[in-house]
């Protein structure tokens, strides 16, 4: 089957289409025919070599796709061959097929297409991990997002309100913080044109209870002094640096946490249960609109490249998608 590799040789380390093996059903597992593959900036890590899969996942870039059940294990009984779904992989999510474990398949939504569907589990299932499990965020609650317009941010803040949260996102510019106050957000903060601690601030006197942070490094330090009493925050990414300094003496004294989380090395039953509650809790409010999919662009699989430069400028609202079949 056809799949896109890595020129390992090339210090560019290009993308190009080649032959694979293909995937081998597992008793507990489902084959997909792959329609369509999420982008996601895990996949430029893994590509530059910063971050491996883990052990025994396919080596393949991709960790999410929507597309048509091909076969199944004998162990499973959810889904059925020609059943329309989305998955949370691993890795081998650019391919003509992949293997997923049963529990971590959900059927699409007749309403969701195989481009968005393929946007769906990953950046959902983070945000539903991040701003619930690991945040406990409750409604009324005020929640801070930084990269509100990317695939996680637009989750997160549509998550956060349907909880019956309020949400300040931070944002690069004009085009995204409208993008972002579409989903609800009440708040979008230009973090090139202002401090978004001294914003975020303002807009919530009281504190933050929950910032879910996708930067790190020195966002840290102005974060902390923000949070609420017994605000958490949530470190998913450390785009903007590895390490970060806080005040101790301010953290405690607000009796606040640091929570660290991370998805794709996770247990296979581990994601299992968050795929089980998240589509248990919210696959119906795409059926009925309440949620959607943002998708900025769809690239064919020999364009992935082009995909993975978009990722690389930031410029994109939403969820970048690669169509693998028609």
């Amino acid at each position: 089957m056809k799949a896109i590799q890595i020129r390992e040789s090339s210090p560019e380390r290009e993308l190009f289409i080649g032959e694979v093996p293909e995937p081998v059903c597992t008793p507990d597992g489902v084959v997909v025919e792959v329609h369509a593959a999420g982008v996601n900036r895990a996949d430029l890590l893994q590509r530059a070599g910063k971050y491996p899969p883990p052990p025994g996942a396919s080596p393949i870039l991709g960790l999410e796709v929507a597309g048509v059940v091909g076969a199944v294990g004998e162990r499973v009984q959810a889904v059925r061959p020609g059943d329309r779904v989305c998955a949370l992989l691993s890795g081998g999510g650019y391919a003509e097929r992949c293997v997923v474990p049963g529990g971590h398949i959900m059927k699409l939504p007749d309403n969701i297409s195989f481009e968005e569907g393929a946007g769906l589990p990953e950046a959902f299932v983070t945000a539903f991990l991040s701003l619930f499990s690991e945040g406990g965020l409750r409604s009324g609650e005020r929640a801070l997002i930084h990269g509100g317009s990317s695939g996680v941010g637009t989750a997160a803040i549509q998550l956060a309100k349907l909880g019956g949260a309020e949400v300040c996102c931070t944002v690069r510019n004009k085009a995204k913080a409208s993008a972002c106050l579409g989903l609800g957000a009440d708040l979008a903060i230009l973090y090139c044109d202002e401090d978004f601690s001294k914003a975020a601030r303002q807009w919530s006197p009281a504190g933050i209870d929950v910032i879910l942070d996708s930067v790190g490094g020195e966002y840290v330090s102005r974060e902390v002094p923000i949070l609420a009493q017994g605000g958490r925050l949530v470190l998913i990414s450390s785009a903007g640096g590895a390490t970060g300094s806080f005040h101790v003496p301010t953290l405690m004294a607000k009796r606040a946490k640091i929570v660290g989380s991370v998805l794709r090395s996770r247990s296979a039953e581990e994601k299992a249960e968050l795929v089980r509650a998240f589509a248990e809790r919210y696959l119906g409010q795409f059926a009925d609109g309440q949620l959607k999919v943002v998708v900025d662009s769809v690239f064919s699989l020999a364009s992935a490249e082009q995909a993975h430069q978009r990722m690389q400028s930031s410029e994109h609202i939403g969820k970048l998608v690669l169509r693998v079949s028609q």
